[in-house]
């Protein structure tokens, strides 16, 4: 594939973008806000130079905490502009960040639209978190000689195949990158035999990110409202399908007055898990109408985490932490985080996205990974039976993610020389 026909296939689509926006806005109102923004027009004021962080959803916008708060203590004379593709990942910034930096969609990847934003912005650099390439945005960055950087990038063998169909699309793309940022050595060497060069390894900025100051105090307090002597459970970041081999293998495990907390990954679900719990007759709570007042909870076996930004809260307040989207074939979720409370943590079989990490975490003693749904209730069963295998778990976890940090300063190393 050219850059001409990715930009033709992209233009004769974008006639049905507004309808995918109003498809997308009946179980999230959020996508029908600021839209013009996807088109290139932006009415954001540029008062100084501008240092853009491209972070697609909530995944991408938590990893950049770190590098965030370093740049904008490094480089208090610029504005710090963060561009995101889902209203989840825009309220995510907001969230961290208030009002310390600027925030839009990206546009469409059309010529266009990528032109009005970088005309608006004028950017000093750009920097594209994670592996989000867009070819169009990377040559109109190219002909502006506004260097671009891929940070923080991953590359499972499984999107290497993929990426492999554009061909010189994205060869091209990716050497017009001013640097890349890779994770690791394995995600460095498939992104160079895709024909990427100046790579550099600089390691995971997910282990820089560190829990809010009040996490363990906040964590205390929800644990006391279900109940502090019972065990509690956490599925954090379960994808569809998920939820009901989780409840299986909770009730296969026979656990007494275990409490589970399941947090769907993306909260258009939230209701569709509570109504889940429902039909199955499971008594639970949901979290927004978690109050202090809240009654007795000993009958409640469920609490659907419906909410937004506490997620170090839940992991503060449980005993062990399954991370979801590994358990069916998503290719599962961060469990840095997990690991930087201290959890003992469960991964499931598939969890190519973060493969090194989970295989790092497994051999330092950090993480169980299990196979299945048997595998799932008996592992749980045996943890919350032992207690000192729970704590051992739980000091591995502390050292594993103490001794990955330090992406942060690796990434800033990188950028330096253009700003």
């Amino acid at each position: 594939m050219t850059r001409n026909l990715y930009t033709c296939l992209l233009t004769l689509l974008l006639p049905l973008t507004p309808l995918k926006l109003l498809w997308r806005g009946r179980k999230q109102a959020e996508y029908l806000a600021h839209w013009r923004e996807r088109y290139g027009f932006y009415s954001t004021p540029v008062q100084t130079p501008v240092i853009w962080l491209h972070c697609v959803s909530v995944g991408e916008t938590r990893a950049a905490e770190p590098l965030v708060k370093a740049l904008l203590s490094q480089y208090p004379q610029h504005q710090l502009l963060l561009t995101h593709t889902t209203p989840t990942g825009r309220a995510t910034s907001e969230q961290l960040f208030g009002d310390k930096v600027s925030r839009v969609y990206l546009p469409y990847d059309v010529p266009f639209a990528v032109a009005r934003f970088l005309k608006h912005f004028k950017p000093t650099i750009g920097v594209l978190m994670e592996t989000e390439l867009w070819f169009n945005l990377i040559a109109g960055c190219k002909q502006r000689n506004i260097p671009l950087v891929l940070a923080n990038a991953r590359l499972s063998e499984k999107s290497a195949i993929g990426y492999r169909k554009l061909g010189k699309v994205l060869t091209e793309g990716l050497q017009n990158l001013s640097k890349i940022g890779a994770q690791t050595d394995a995600d460095a060497t498939r992104l160079k035999q895709l024909g990427a060069t100046e790579i550099s390894i600089t390691g995971n900025i997910k282990f820089d990110v560190a829990p809010h100051e009040h996490a363990h105090e906040l964590g205390k307090k929800l644990r006391k409202q279900l109940g502090a002597a019972r065990p509690v459970f956490l599925a954090a970041s379960t994808r569809d399908g998920e939820e009901a081999l989780i409840i299986e293998a909770v009730s296969k495990a026979n656990i007494p007055n275990l409490l589970t907390i399941i947090v769907p990954r993306h909260p258009q679900r939230f209701d569709e898990v509570a109504e889940l719990l429902r039909k199955s007759n499971l008594p639970f709570i949901r979290r927004t109408s978690l109050t202090h007042e809240t009654a007795d909870l000993n009958n409640v076996n469920y609490l659907v985490g419906d909410s937004m930004g506490e997620m170090f809260t839940y992991y503060a307040s449980c005993d062990v932490a399954f991370i979801g989207g590994s358990l069916l074939p998503f290719g599962g979720q961060n469990l840095i985080e997990a690991c930087s409370m201290g959890k003992p943590v469960l991964v499931g079989p598939h969890t190519f996205n973060f493969e090194e990490a989970a295989q790092m975490a497994v051999i330092a003693g950090a993480t169980y990974r299990v196979q299945n749904v048997e595998n799932l209730s008996t592992t749980l069963q045996q943890l919350f039976a032992n207690d000192e295998q729970r704590q051992a778990m739980s000091d591995a976890s502390l050292q594993f993610s103490e001794r990955n940090r330090g992406a942060t300063e690796k990434t800033l190393n990188l950028l330096r020389p253009y700003i």
